[in-house]
């Protein structure tokens, strides 16, 4: 469950909560719907979850995708070149979540950043994303949180 593409960006925030509590939300994934109680990380894509344990497709609306969960980790991979990584590991004030995004285009591999600096910035978004998800975090688990510098 690594990537073998180019890593096009890091971002990292910190969960003011223990390891095992984060893993608890972020990483519970079985097959059915998308939503708070399955695949959290992934909830505003919506869409159904079939196989498992370790290795999902999601059919969502307009795309598909696979998922991948592992001990303190789940990756999303879909269309020609994007696959996200999610990281949980310790942290002296409770889990670093580590998001890293990966092209692992085939195809045109050349084309994806220019495609993303042309459309959106892809870090600046990114890091939109992930301050985005720790405030969801933040609000589920009744803890603070921040995007790191």
């Amino acid at each position: 469950m690594t990537a073998t593409g180019t890593l096009l960006c890091e971002v990292e925030g910190v969960i003011e909560a223990p390891v095992g509590r984060v893993a608890d939300l972020l990483l519970r994934v079985r097959p059915g719907p998308v939503g708070p109680g399955n695949c959290f990380l992934l909830a505003g894509h919506g869409g159904t979850l079939t196989g498992g344990p370790e290795r999902f497709t999601l059919a969502a609306p307009g795309h598909s995708m696979t998922v991948e969960v592992g001990p303190g980790r789940l990756a999303a991979q879909g269309g020609w070149w994007y696959r996200g990584e999610y990281h949980l590991t310790p942290d002296p004030r409770g889990t670093r979540l580590v998001h890293r995004v990966y092209n692992v285009a085939q195809w045109m591999r050349w084309g994806v950043p220019l495609a993303n600096r042309f459309f959106v910035e892809l870090r600046p978004s990114t890091r939109q994303a992930v301050a985005g998800l720790l405030d969801r975090v933040s609000a589920e688990l009744g803890c603070r949180s921040e995007l790191c510098p």
